[in-house]
């Protein structure tokens, strides 16, 4: 991709990054190979019907059964800890071997896991986190600190003269898209010809998240970026942001690349994707469990990178090859 010249961006592809690694859990090891229940993983997606974690059930599912694992996979049907939370305590009580998971809210997880961990299951923490994640054998997850970054530097290059921006986000409490938040705002700081409004929540919900962007610009009407944390809040600042008649004088730049997102790029509603890299972290995320199981060594944390497109570059083989998949055949 050409973002370079465009953007003064760049395409970010991070090398997975090593920040520690883990010894081998106590209670025990579990023979290079194991057998029976111990060739088994089960995957608690954030939401299940989003490309995002369909994309990393392929990656956990390609790297389960490279290594002779079976993976079973579950998960709500909106990003929300009320809905993830039966189908915690349900896998759990069936005491699973490994569990390899997306929480939901770093708070209303922490407890269930806490007491999975004590029983003896392996944890992994997959691109979510808790408010005490060092109970998890390992952690892997995009540099989302960085994204939010990108996506502020995407914004100040299309809108050089400086302007207000808003920043649309599911809801508090969710390790990611906080860290999304932090790495745009931080950005923002940097340039006093930009205001930031601060965060709106859309709850997930892109109908809410259109009326949040046009009641938004209605309050405002020199706000110049909006910047879109996940796919939902992405569809919605797009719808918005069309239905007020602003489409390419407000530049929408938006984590994820979901099929939705890729089409509002192609229609010019949304500027740039911060597309992550969620089958590379269901790759690592078995890999780790794996790991666990057979009592061997892992990164304690793995940060994935994260690749920039626009419309110009979309076709391109990079930008293809960074696009959220709808099914793992």
């Amino acid at each position: 991709m050409n973002l370079r010249n465009r953007l003064g961006v760049g395409v970010v592809i991070a090398a997975v990054t090593t920040l520690s690694i883990a010894g081998c859990s106590s209670g025990g090891t579990v023979a290079s190979g194991g057998t029976g229940s111990n060739k088994k993983l089960v995957f608690i997606q954030g939401e299940a019907p989003n490309n995002f974690y369909i994309s990393m059930k392929c990656g956990v599912e390609s790297a389960a059964k490279r290594a002779g694992y079976t993976v079973t996979t579950q998960g709500g049907q909106k990003f929300d800890p009320t809905l993830q939370l039966p189908i915690v305590q349900s896998v759990l009580a069936n005491k699973p071997t490994a569990l390899i998971i997306a929480p939901t809210d770093t708070s209303a997880l922490q407890q269930p896991l806490q007491q999975a961990v004590t029983n003896g299951t392996k944890l992994v923490l997959v691109d979510t986190t808790l408010d005490t994640p060092s109970i998890a054998f390992s952690s892997i997850a995009s540099d989302n600190k960085g994204g939010g970054a990108a996506a502020f530097q995407a914004i100040k290059k299309l809108a050089p003269n400086g302007g207000k921006v808003l920043v649309i986000d599911n809801q508090p409490g969710i390790s990611t898209s906080q860290e999304r938040t932090q790495g745009f705002a931080d950005g923002v700081k940097t340039d006093p010809k930009f205001k930031n409004l601060g965060v709106q929540y859309a709850q997930d919900d892109s109908t809410k998240a259109a009326q949040v962007v046009s009641a938004a610009l209605q309050r405002n009407r020199d706000i110049v970026g909006i910047f879109a944390t996940n796919v939902h809040s992405a569809v919605g600042a797009a719808t918005g942001v069309q239905q007020a008649g602003k489409t390419g004088r407000v530049q929408v730049v938006t984590f994820d690349a979901g099929p939705d997102q890729v089409s509002a790029l192609k229609d010019g509603t949304i500027q740039a994707l911060i597309a992550q890299q969620p089958e590379k972290i269901g790759e690592e995320g078995a890999k780790a469990a794996i790991a666990a199981l057979e009592g061997k060594p892992f990164a304690k944390n793995i940060a994935t990178g994260f690749s920039i497109i626009t419309k110009a570059d979309l076709n391109s083989p990079t930008s293809q090859a960074a696009l959220y998949k709808s099914s793992c055949s």
